[in-house]
C-alpha cells in the first residue's frame, strides 16, 4: 500500500492543483500500472490521500478538491479495468465499471454529506452566491439570522432576497447597507450592533479566491466584545491609578497649606466684610479634596471593613439625606421594600457613597427634562438568591445604548461640570463587596440601576 501511495499521492496532488489534461493523462497511466491490485485498495488509497490533501483547509475548499478528485479517480479506475480483465466482454466492464463508480459516488456522498453537515451547524451564519448573484448555499444559522426558511433563499439573487416578503424591513436597511460597503467598496470586514445590543462581524470572500462565487459570513462576536471592553476598562483603570498616585501629594499638601492660611486670614477677611470670598475660596478648595478622593478611590478603592446592617437601615438614611436636594430638583423619592429585616454585609460609607452618586444621578437626569413631568426616583428592595437586590428607577431623560455602553468608564461623563468618576467609583466599590451592578435605560424614559449586595450570613 506504501508503494502504491508513493506513486498515487504526487499524481492527484498535481492534478488538483492544476486540473490540466496532461495530469489528468497521468491517472490513465497510473491505472494500468495497478492491474494487480484490489479495486478496494484504489480506493482507500484515494481517500487517504485526500485526507491528507486537504488536512489544514477549511470545509468549503476541501468540499471542492473532493469534487475534483472524483474524476480523477474515475479516469483512473476506468484505465484499471480494461487494462486488469482483457478477457471480460464490453458489457460486462460496463456494467462493473457502473457498479464501481456507484460505490465510489456512494463514498463521495458520504463525505460531502459530513461536510455540509458541518457547515449546516457552525455557529456563524454562512451563505455562497455564485458569479450570477444566486444563492446557491445557506446554513441553518444564517437563515435564522434572516428569519427565513432555507428552502424559500436557495435559489433566489441577492435582489429576490431584499424584495423578500419576509425579511424584515430593520434587517432590509442592514442588507443596503452591506452591500453598498462590501460590495461596491469591497471591504471584507464589517462589523454592526442590532437593536438588541449584539455585535456581529461579517466577512466576505470575494469571487476572484473562490473561483467566481461569493462567501459571506455572519458570527456573533458580543462575548468577545464584552472581554475586549473589560481588557480595556481594566487598561484604563491601571492607568488612572498611576495618574492618582503620582499627583495626589503634589497637589493634596499644597492645599492643605492653602486652606490653613484661609482660616488663619479669615477674621481679616470679616473686617473687610469680605468674608465670603474666604468661605468660597475654603469650598473651592475642599471641592479639589474631594475630586483627588475620588481619583484615588477610582484606582483602588479602599478594602471594604465589612459589617452586617440593615438593608432598610441604612436606605432610609440616605434618602433622609438626599430628600432636600430632591425637593429642589422637583421630585420625590419613594422607599418599596419585601423584605424589612434583610441583612447586608457591607462596608456602610462605601454604599452610601454608591447610592447618593445614583440618587445625584437620577435628580440630575430629572432636572434636565424641564418640568415636562413630575419627578419621581423609585427604590425597592428584593431578596435574590443570596443577594439583596436594590434598584433605583427614575423617570428623567434617559440614556441611548452609546452612552449607556460607557457608564461606568473612567472619565467618560455627559455633564458638563462632571468628573466621570463617580461610577466608575461606585462599580469597582460594588464589585469589591462581591456584589455586581447593571443598568438598564431608554431614551426619554428614565433609567433602572439594579445593585446586588451578598446577603450575610
Amino acid at each position: 500500500m506504501q508503494a502504491i501511495r508513493k506513486r498515487y499521492f504526487p499524481a492527484l496532488a498535481e492534478y488538483i492543483r492544476s486540473g490540466s489534461e496532461a495530469s489528468l493523462y497521468q491517472a490513465t497511466e497510473l491505472g494500468k500500472m495497478l492491474s494487480h491490485v484490489q479495486p478496494e485498495e484504489v480506493i482507500a488509497v484515494h481517500e487517504e490521500c485526500m485526507q491528507t490533501l486537504v488536512l489544514n483547509m477549511d470545509s468549503e475548499e476541501a468540499l471542492k478538491l473532493y469534487n475534483r478528485s472524483f474524476l480523477f479517480l474515475i479516469e483512473l479506475m476506468v484505465a484499471y479495468r480494461f487494462r486488469s480483465s482483457p478477457e471480460i466482454t464490453t458489457d460486462q466492464k460496463y456494467n462493473e465499471m457502473r457498479e464501481l463508480l456507484t460505490r465510489t459516488h456512494r463514498s463521495f456522498e458520504i463525505v460531502k454529506n459530513k461536510y455540509e453537515n458541518v457547515l449546516q451547524h457552525l455557529d456563524s451564519g454562512i451563505a455562497l452566491f455564485d458569479s450570477d448573484g444566486m444563492l446557491s448555499f445557506i446554513n441553518l444559522q444564517m437563515a435564522k439570522f434572516l428569519d427565513i426558511p432555507r428552502k424559500m433563499l436557495v435559489g433566489c439573487t441577492l435582489r429576490e432576497i431584499l424584495l423578500h416578503r419576509n425579511l424584515r424591513r430593520s434587517t432590509r436597511k442592514l442588507f443596503l447597507r452591506l452591500y453598498r460597503e462590501m460590495i461596491l467598496r469591497r471591504r471584507r470586514y464589517y462589523e454592526f450592533q442590532d437593536s438588541n445590543g449584539r455585535h456581529y462581524l461579517i466577512t466576505v470572500t470575494y469571487g476572484d479566491q473562490l473561483e467566481g462565487d461569493y462567501l459571506i459570513s455572519v458570527k456573533d462576536v458580543s462575548e468577545y466584545k464584552l472581554i475586549e471592553q473589560t481588557a480595556y476598562q481594566n487598561d484604563k483603570l491601571a492607568m488612572l491609578g498611576k495618574i492618582s498616585a503620582s499627583i495626589a501629594h503634589e497637589i493634596r499638601n499644597p492645599l492643605t497649606s492653602i486652606r490653613g492660611f484661609i482660616q488663619l486670614l479669615r477674621p481679616d477677611f470679616l473686617e473687610l466684610g469680605k468674608e465670603e470670598y474666604a468661605r468660597i475660596i475654603l469650598t473651592e478648595i475642599d471641592r479639589a479634596n474631594d475630586i483627588i478622593y475620588e481619583f484615588l478611590n477610582s484606582s483602588k478603592p479602599t478594602a471594604p471593613m465589612k459589617q452586617s446592617v440593615s438593608i432598610m437601615a441604612l436606605l432610609k438614611e440616605v434618602i433622609l439625606l438626599s430628600e432636600s436636594e430632591a425637593n429642589l430638583h422637583g421630585c420625590q423619592i419613594q422607599l418599596e421594600t419585601y423584605d424589612n429585616d434583610m441583612l447586608v454585609a457591607i462596608d456602610v460609607k462605601q454604599v452610601k457613597q454608591v447610592v447618593l452618586n445614583i440618587f445625584k444621578n437620577a435628580m440630575d437626569a430629572i432636572e434636565e427634562i424641564h418640568g415636562e413631568r413630575r419627578g419621581r426616583i423609585d427604590v425597592v428592595v428584593r431578596k435574590e438568591t443570596g443577594f439583596a437586590e436594590i434598584t433605583v428607577r427614575d423617570n428623567g431623560k434617559g440614556m441611548d445604548r452609546g452612552t449607556m455602553s460607557r457608564l461606568f468608564d473612567p472619565f467618560f461623563t455627559t455633564k458638563q461640570e462632571g468628573t466621570g468618576l463617580g461610577l466608575s467609583v461606585s462599580y469597582r466599590i460594588i464589585r469589591n463587596h462581591g456584589g455586581s451592578i447593571r443598568v438598564n435605560s431608554r431614551a426619554g424614559e428614565g433609567t433602572a440601576f439594579n445593585i446586588y449586595l451578598p446577603i450575610a450570613e
